[in-house]
């Protein structure tokens, strides 16, 4: 809307004290055109911003506007700020909202602990782009338009349909309650039921959404953590799920227990490996985990999933044997 986006010019001019058409356009998410538009407007509203010209010119605000918001202190700010890091609201379409707020979260702080809340937050770092295997940890990405329709719909309480793509087959309208969202190392879910029945969507196989008017079926209250626990569970011990008996370097444990669904039972072995009774999601997931191991794991059973790794292990030796 164009009046949280002249908020937000005021509020990114106040603290940066001036910038160009082009630094506020970036932030904003618009036009140069727009921007020009925008000061225009702002000036013809009594809002005090001019224009320097020349090579580091830009717009400023003339000093004397102040908000402030009592009884916020320093660990509070502190708390707001780097929750508004996390890169979780992008799942939900929510990234230029939460930048838009922390603005104004920032800008009402009491002038003297400004600098303070912003340069601690710099000190705190959550959720960041990589692990330190220099691993990637992309969010899933979807279009802007379906998760803002899914949104709405969650959060006024109505029906919504949804053009759902299950895995392995083709895309289906399902017209479900929505009961909430959450989102899990950067994926993003919709919890719902659907003629009663609990249903989990992942948002990055939503194909498209539309918000019903009719109300949807769901309780006043939820508690959306427990919810969440209780899906979770159900789905650890359901499908086509296999178990594996492994024995693991110690030192590599963790590592299995990050792709393992659940641990029957541990155990350690006379020279110091540990053997792990865990069950993967179907055989795919056992074998790709395993994998990851190498030689730092060994299934033990079942058999399959024994000749499956050894022929696979047989295949890359011979891709990189010796050449003729």
């Amino acid at each position: 809307m164009r009046a949280d986006r002249l908020v937000s010019l005021v509020l990114l001019l106040r603290q940066h004290g001036r910038l160009s058409a082009a630094e506020l356009a970036r932030e904003l998410e618009v036009s140069t055109r727009t921007v020009l538009r925008d000061i225009e407007a702002l000036s013809a509203a009594g809002v005090p911003v001019y224009a320097e010209r020349g090579r580091h010119g830009g717009f400023a605000l003339l000093p004397g506007l102040q908000t402030e918001l009592s009884g916020l202190n320093h660990d509070e700010a502190l708390a707001l700020l780097v929750a508004g890091s996390r890169r979780g609201a992008s799942v939900f379409g929510l990234g230029s909202a939460l930048a838009s707020a922390m603005r104004k979260v920032v800008d009402a702080l009491p002038e003297h602990d400004r600098a303070a809340a912003a340069s601690s937050a710099q000190r705190v770092l959550i959720a960041p782009e990589t692990d330190l295997l220099a691993r990637r940890l992309t969010a899933e990405e979807m279009p802007d338009t379906v998760v803002a329709e899914v949104r709405r719909a969650v959060v006024a309480g109505h029906k919504l349909r949804i053009l759902y793509a299950a895995a392995e087959q083709a895309p289906k309208w399902r017209t479900v309650d929505p009961i909430g969202l959450v989102n899990v190392r950067d994926q993003g879910y919709l919890l719902a039921t659907r003629a009663g029945a609990d249903r989990t969507y992942r948002l990055s196989r939503l194909l498209a959404a539309e918000e019903l008017d009719e109300p949807a079926q769901r309780p006043d209250q939820v508690d959306l953590d427990r919810v969440w626990r209780e899906r979770s569970a159900r789905f650890r011990t359901g499908g086509d799920q296999v178990t594996v008996l492994v024995r693991v370097n110690p030192a590599r444990r963790e590592d299995l227990m990050g792709t393992a669904l659940a641990v029957r039972a541990e155990g350690a072995d006379a020279d110091g490996r540990l053997r792990l009774e865990v069950t993967f999601q179907d055989l795919r997931h056992a074998e790709w985990a395993l994998w990851q191991l190498a030689t730092d794991a060994e299934a033990l059973d079942p058999q399959w999933l024994r000749t499956s790794l050894r022929n696979r292990a047989a295949e890359v030796a011979a891709r990189y044997g010796a050449s003729s």
